[in-house]
Order: structure tokens, then C-alpha cells, then sequence
């Protein structure tokens, strides 16, 4: 075995010294361990590799030490072999390394070799695409000694410097915007994984990775025995997205079908689905604790995946987006609704927005903005926002200035 980590460490150095990668716009302490985590395919890997290229660029190959541990030869791996690592490097070289542990939660029982890592004063990073595992190991046998961080799908920003399309500041105002305009169609339909862009039947590649996260992630980890109910909960989030819904609700629209499920059954299948990152859900600013769990509103973590499920149906991708972006941006949101009803709201930061396809019909326009203008009173809130496909006005209230924005142009400015 001791053999075997000396090759594949050996394999790695060599292969991330021919590694050309586009930086990814993550900020991280220099000082800090980190446990990354997040849906498959989004990215988590990528942004070893590129911590990684920051040590060969000061000419420190060797203190890179890393072991995917999904690595077909490692499948049979245990606890009690991951020290055989440290050995395995330290006599090939004297130096200490930095150690990346990619998808460390396939080795049963890692915990607290990682953790001795840290006390020991290496600097470790680790990724893992299972939340639940993940959360409560970092607050307790990881003893604060590591900070997780979420890993999301491409930001606009970062799918345009992918692609090599140039974008500022002042794009929307030049003729850099066609090609932005362009790119963001892609962008929202079919979403941010980074291997997707280079690929040209993106569907196709999109529904491989569902049905990984599928098999592999839920039904297989899980054990759950009736996978067509999983589907179909899945479809009715899909069809949900901009709306909320209760247990209850869900229950009844799988009952419609003719399948039974009872809600204890449910909650742990939501649970599941989020511990995945395949969803995330928001509650009710106004609701009371019982409520706030009941009933929320359900977003997918790309909105290629969302898609999947979708026809023609650019108003919830374009929603869910914008739930993406501010998960991003690190803010806790919620929904309004009750004598008004808001898509977002962001208490800390006083933020209100709306999210519209379009303004033009006369009824969307009233109904979007007077629940803007209602929560904006109710708040003390002297600006709101609504977020379009493409359409841009500032509009003047008795409560202040309401900023519409076209999405693309939201999801390259930092500030707002």
C-alpha cells in the first residue's frame, strides 16, 4: 500500500505541474485549514488543483501532497491506511507538506486522522460532497480546527473568464455586451458546471451528472428502497421553484399519482436531497419556528439540473438563479409572505428583490412593484430592486427608488 501512495503521490505532482487552469474567484485565508464541500461537479477539485498551482509557482512542487480517494485503486482503503500516506511521502521527501484530501468521505472513519493532521500544524484541505457528514464533523470531532466552505457552480463573472470573454465595468454600456448577452442565454439554461462549457451536447452531460448524483448520492448512500418516489419529489420541486409549499403539499401532489408516502418519509428525502447540495430551501420571514419548517420555498444548486425538469419554463430558472447568487454572496435570505409577498428578502443588509422575467404586462408589473413598495414601508426601506431577463428603469415611489435590472448585469456587479 505504502508503494501505491508513493506513485500516486508522485502521478499528481507531475500532472498538476501540466495543469493550465482560469483562477476561480474563491477567497480563502492562507492561514486556515479548509473542508470544502458541495454538489458534484461544481468545482470543488478544480479549486485544489488550483491552491496547488500556487506552491509550483514558487517552485514547491514537492510539498504537495494529494490523494483523490476516488481513485479506483484506493477503493478498499481505511482508516487504518491513512497514515500509511504520511509515510509514503515523508520518505520520499523531508519537507512538510501541504496535504489535499479530495473526497475524503469515502474512507470511513477519517475523522480524526484529519484532525490530528491539523494539530499538528499542517495545513490541510479536504473536499466532500456530503453535507450532512461534513456540518457536524466540522463542529465537533474537527474541534473548529477546520472552516468550511461551499464550493458553487461557476459565477457569471467566472463563466464569461472560462470562455475568454472580456467583461468591466463599463461592458454594458459597449459592445462587449452582445457577447455577454450571449453567453448569459447559456448560462441560464443550462447552468455553471465547468466542465459543461467546452462540451457542445450540454444536456447530454448534464443528465450524466444527475444520474450520478442520483444513484450515487442519494438512492445508493441512502439506501432508499423506492427510488421512482425520489424522482418524482424531484419533479415537483422542479415544478415548485418561485413558489412555497408545504410538506403537506408535496405529500398530496405524490399522493395524486397514485404512490403513497407518509411525512416522516418526506422529511427525510427533503433532508437527503439537501445533505447532496442537489437543493436548498429558504422559509418565510414573518413564519413562526413550526411553519418556518414546514413550509419553504425549494431551489436546485445549478440551474442546468433544475432544467432537466423543465420545458420553456425561463421564469423559475431565472428565480432560482438569482437564489444562487445570493447563497453565493454568503447572505441569509428568506421570502415575504403575508399582507405582501417578496421573493427575497435579506434582513442584515436591508435588501428587498423581486424577480421578473418581464414587466411589461400591466399585471405583473403592479404586482411585482406594489409588493416591493408595501414591504419597503413596512421595513423603513428606502430602495428595492427587481431582477429581469433583460429589461432596465428605476422606478419612483412614495417610499423610495425601485432599481430594475436586467440579471446579467446584477451577476457581474459586486456591490449590490
Amino acid at each position: 500500500m505504502k508503494e501505491l501512495f508513493k506513485q500516486i503521490i508522485l502521478e499528481k505532482q507531475d500532472w498538476i505541474k501540466r495543469l493550465k487552469l482560469v483562477s476561480r474567484e474563491i477567497e480563502i485565508e492562507s492561514a486556515a485549514n479548509y473542508v470544502f464541500t458541495g454538489l458534484r461537479r461544481a468545482g470543488k477539485s478544480y479549486f485544489l488543483y488550483q491552491i496547488a498551482l500556487q506552491k509550483i509557482s514558487k517552485n514547491k512542487i514537492q510539498e504537495i501532497l494529494m490523494i483523490n480517494f476516488e481513485d479506483e485503486r484506493l477503493v478498499e482503503l481505511t482508516h487504518m491506511d491513512l497514515q500509511l500516506i504520511l509515510e509514503a511521502y515523508r520518505e520520499m521527501f523531508s519537507v512538510q507538506p501541504m496535504i489535499f484530501l479530495d473526497e475524503i468521505q469515502n474512507v470511513p472513519q477519517w475523522q480524526k486522522f484529519v484532525r490530528r493532521l491539523a494539530d499538528e500544524g499542517m495545513r490541510v484541505y479536504i473536499t466532500g460532497s456530503n453535507a450532512e457528514m461534513l456540518s457536524h464533523e466540522i463542529a465537533s470531532v474537527l474541534g473548529g480546527r477546520f472552516i468550511n466552505k461551499e464550493i458553487l457552480p461557476l459565477s457569471f463573472s467566472e463563466f464569461l473568464n472560462f470562455q475568454g470573454i472580456a467583461h468591466s465595468d463599463q461592458s454594458k454600456y459597449n459592445n462587449e455586451r452582445f457577447a455577454i448577452k450571449k453567453a448569459y442565454e447559456l448560462y441560464l439554461r443550462f447552468g455553471a458546471f465547468p466542465e459543461l462549457i467546452q462540451l457542445d451536447n450540454k444536456r447530454e452531460f448534464l443528465s450524466n451528472v444527475y444520474q450520478k448524483l442520483f444513484y450515487g448520492d442519494l438512492i445508493s448512500r441512502y439506501q432508499i428502497s423506492n427510488p421512482q418516489i425520489l424522482k418524482l419529489l424531484l419533479k415537483k420541486l422542479a415544478e415548485s421553484v418561485n413558489n412555497e409549499t408545504s410538506v403537506n403539499r408535496i405529500k398530496n401532489l405524490i399522493k395524486s399519482t397514485g404512490i403513497s408516502i407518509g411525512n416522516n418519509t418526506l422529511f427525510d428525502y427533503l433532508s437527503y436531497l439537501e445533505f447532496s447540495f442537489m437543493i436548498a430551501s429558504i422559509s418565510n420571514y414573518y413564519s413562526k419556528f413550526v411553519e418556518k419548517e414546514n413550509i419553504k420555498k425549494y431551489y436546485f444548486l445549478d440551474t442546468g439540473i433544475l432544467g432537466l425538469f423543465l420545458v420553456n419554463q425561463d421564469s423559475k430558472l431565472l428565480e432560482n438563479q438569482v437564489y444562487i447568487e445570493l447563497r453565493r454572496r454568503g447572505y441569509q435570505v428568506y421570502f415575504l409572505k403575508r399582507n405582501t409577498e417578496v421573493d427575497f428578502y435579506i434582513p442584515e443588509y436591508q435588501l428587498l428583490i423581486q424577480v421578473s422575467y418581464s414587466l411589461k404586462e400591466k399585471e405583473t408589473y403592479d404586482r411585482e412593484v406594489k409588493g416591493l413598495e408595501k414591504a419597503m414601508k413596512e421595513f423603513n426601506i428606502d430602495n428595492g430592486m427587481v431582477i429581469t431577463y433583460d429589461e432596465s428603469d428605476e422606478i419612483k415611489s412614495a417610499h423610495g427608488i425601485i432599481k430594475v435590472i436586467p440579471a446579467w448585469i446584477w451577476l457581474l456587479e459586486k456591490n449590490n
